[in-house]
């Protein structure tokens, strides 16, 4: 810990009289007027991923040089996506908090944060921060919400968000006006889900919604028991519509979950996407992905937003590529369902009615076991997608051609195990993981299959895919383009690169070293574009020569 201190008081003396800008609620309403910042984990409300630099183009972008690299002393993998204010880029190590000069990569302070020792499901990742002024908030691992002095890294305040058995947060903060938005992990140890709003200036908070509705709450009505432990992990950042003011997020899956006999009907709001009022958390719509989910789907992707023509009219909607193996196009003021079809193999839906799945007769879970395409892990995951205005094409790193064999078992709730009452295997008869049991394996698949990864580009009014990127392994990366029509990503096999966005050619790689598992971003500094990326423990900065 005195290595720590040390940092700290060094970073500070070394700022001297170094002031940050204000960042405002009008400049993060207006983010995509300030391209050389990224003020949001998703770059925007939009949350597009897309970035108007113009600096690296398909044209020079072989020229890109690595500039400098941040090593965390944390040896699991990054996930977090960073902010970059002014000059200044923000990010995280574990659970602490960075402050970086964002052109050198030269540390100001550090914060150290240690969570208590809560049972996670998968290690003490956070995937980024929010800024509000001139504080940084953090959603730690043991489910408190940090707010920081981004000047000096000392803390302002510190809220205990939830303090049952299992809760934990690993989202990236989402700030809207005054308010401070996060949501409950947690999902395999039976929690019950929620999304809260926190007062910015004092950490209290100022709204609760529940991803799995209580007797007194609309939505109950389709839990026929089992509510108490029902999951609806909230795990991923969501967007926000300034008109509307309506602000959406992925809920995760039910929980038990691999058997719903314990849990019949729907199970709203698992699975589904909620439009809620930012200002007091009230449902004004919400759409479900998965119905009575028993394959681990949770709908816990980013909601894209985007305006486009939309059969010859303006419209204005939300792009969802969902880990159930499609991608759907809603309405964001009304949810009403426009259109969904397959990103990857699928062999669960046999079409849709009224905007309800309908669930193949050859995809009912059974104590035997299914053969389910795409596997637990989905057809795409958490991992970000992007969408393009030039292009007007939908970007979506996707996984092809996984399956596991879903088979229930029984299980009683029981405080600090697993809860998922399943087996899951990839070959008959129960070769699978052990009832209770959340598998860790890589999906396998039968020989004469090839299981890969790839970028694929969408046309969102036909959802057919234009191009594929095909990588060997399977990737989760997330997905960045530029206004000059630059994708980059990277995957499993160590590689960052490049594709031009109009048809997926390879412009430009480069090995790094170990898998990509965050989405890349890009800023600029005195004129001088960059782009950042994080792979295995470490953080990369590339630009021009």
């Amino acid at each position: 810990m005195r290595w720590r201190l040390s940092i700290v008081l060094v970073a500070v003396l070394a700022l001297g009289s170094f002031l940050l800008a204000q960042v405002s609620p009008d400049r993060l309403l207006n983010a995509q007027k300030e391209p050389h910042n990224w003020l949001t984990y998703s770059g925007s409300y939009m949350s597009q991923r897309h970035s108007p630099l113009t600096q690296i183009t398909t044209a020079n972008v072989k020229d890109l040089e690595l500039k400098w690299v941040f090593q965390a002393r944390w040896l699991d993998y990054y996930q977090a996506t960073p902010l970059v204010v002014d000059g200044i880029m923000y990010t995280t190590q574990g659970n602490d908090v960075v402050a970086l000069d964002a052109t050198t990569g030269k540390i100001f302070w550090i914060y150290p944060y240690t969570p208590a020792d809560v049972r996670l499901c998968c290690g003490r990742i956070t995937r980024g921060l929010a800024i509000l002024g001139d504080t940084l908030f953090l959603a730690a691992a043991d489910a408190h919400l940090i707010a920081i002095d981004a000047k000096t890294g000392r803390p302002i305040w510190n809220r205990i968000v939830a303090s049952g058995f299992g809760y934990s947060m690993t989202v990236a903060p989402l700030v809207i006006k005054d308010k401070v938005i996060v949501g409950t992990a947690g999902g395999e140890y039976g929690i019950r889900g929620f999304i809260a709003a926190y007062d910015a200036a004092t950490g209290m908070e100022a709204w609760r919604f529940n991803t799995v509705p209580s007797p007194e709450e609309p939505g109950h009505e389709t839990w026929g028991g089992g509510w108490e432990h029902g999951g609806g992990s909230i795990w991923v950042t969501g967007s926000y519509d300034p008109e509307t003011n309506l602000t959406f997020w992925g809920v995760g899956n039910p929980g038990p979950d691999y058997n719903a006999e314990t849990r019949p009907g729907d199970n709203l709001y698992t699975c589904s996407v909620v439009a809620l009022d930012a200002d007091t958390g009230k449902l004004r719509w919400h759409y479900q992905f998965t119905p009575a989910d028993e394959f681990d789907w949770d709908a816990v992707q980013i909601p894209v937003l985007a305006d486009i023509s939309w059969k010859g009219q303006p419209r204005k909607v939300m792009l969802w590529a969902n880990r159930n193996g499609f991608l759907y196009v809603l309405d964001r003021r009304t949810g009403e369902f426009l259109q969904a079809t397959p990103i990857a193999k699928q062999n669960w839906n046999a079409g849709f009615d009224n905007g309800r799945p309908i669930r193949s007769p050859s995809a009912m879970p059974s104590r035997d076991g299914v053969l389910i395409y795409p596997g637990n892990q989905g057809a795409t995951n958490w991992f970000s997608p992007s969408y393009s205005p030039r292009t007007g094409l939908f970007y979506v790193n996707v996984w092809e051609n996984t399956h596991h064999i879903f088979a229930r078992a029984d299980q009683e709730y029981r405080e600090g195990s697993n809860y998922t009452a399943g087996r899951l295997s990839t070959n008959y008869p129960g070769r699978g993981i052990g009832a209770g049991m959340r598998a860790v394996q890589r999906p396998n698949l039968r020989k004469e299959e090839e299981n890969f990864g790839a970028v694929r580009a969408f046309d969102p009014h036909t959802g057919q895919w234009r191009w594929e990127y095909k990588q060997t392994d399977l990737t989760d990366a997330g997905i960045l383009t530029t206004a000059t029509d630059l994708l980059f990503t990277g995957g499993r096999e160590g590689y960052f690169f490049a594709l031009d966005a109009r048809n997926g050619s390879l412009l430009w790689k480069i090995q790094l070293g170990g898998p990509t598992q965050n989405g890349p971003i890009s800023y600029a500094v005195n004129g001088r574009q960059y782009v950042a990326v994080s792979v295995s423990n470490s953080l990369f900065v590339f630009g021009l020569r």
